[in-house]
């Protein structure tokens, strides 16, 4: 008789194309630690479905006709903020990632991407990591006309502020009120703003550009 697996990865296939969902489909299931549980071909389905099945992680295409994965994007997140999101699309320039970034994705993956890659950009976003593809991560290297900071939210400064303090994820969540999961997301959208991967580099660069913000 087979156990459950705790660590089983739930995913929601978003892509207009069911060729395209297909292979991710069979790509995906062949593995042993990640299943897909839904797929929907446009955005309203994909709010719908990701209603019902409550994904871990949802892999989102951003081109479809009605509402597109940007939308899909943040209307998924206001109700799960604790989804990942992981763009798979064509496109790659600036705009276009902007968008995606800035509606709440946690990572972005061009369609050629290889299927080892993807494969990890899955299990990255599941651990609450931001899977980034290489030539993605180049069109947001040069300058974005602000500083990082002035993106971020009041609350995603204050949780960069108490990870520089050296506070752990649950004694974040307690001080402010808020889940640990909430946590999380909110670390997310700061390692992205920072072209950061974890949290001991997020708190190196609070200590040498927030020094006000750092007890």
């Amino acid at each position: 008789m087979t156990e459950p697996n705790p660590s089983l990865i739930t995913v929601l296939l978003v892509d207009d194309h069911q060729m395209v969902r297909a292979g991710l489909d069979a790509l995906l299931g062949a593995t042993e630690d990640i299943r897909v549980v839904a797929q929907a071909g446009g955005g309203d389905q994909a709010v719908t479905e990701a209603a019902r099945t409550y994904p871990d992680v949802v892999l989102m295409d951003l081109s479809m006709p009605g509402v597109d994965g940007v939308e899909a994007t943040r209307r998924i997140l206001a109700e799960q903020p604790e989804v990942k999101i992981v763009v798979l699309t064509s496109f790659s320039d600036r705009g276009r990632v902007s968008d995606a970034l800035g509606a709440g994705a946690v990572g972005y993956l061009l369609k050629d991407c290889e299927p080892g890659d993807l494969l990890a950009a899955v299990r990255s976003a599941a651990a609450g990591h931001v899977p980034l593809d290489p030539r993605v991560a180049g069109v947001l290297l040069p300058d974005s006309g602000g500083r990082p900071e002035d993106a971020m939210s009041p609350r995603e400064l204050e949780v960069l502020r108490l990870v520089a303090q050296g506070l752990a994820n649950k004694q974040i969540g307690r001080r402010l009120g808020i889940s640990e999961r909430t946590v999380k997301a909110h670390l997310g959208r700061v390692f992205r703003q920072l072209g950061v991967a974890d949290r001991t580099s997020a708190a190196l660069w609070a200590h040498d550009h927030l020094p006000d913000r750092v007890g």
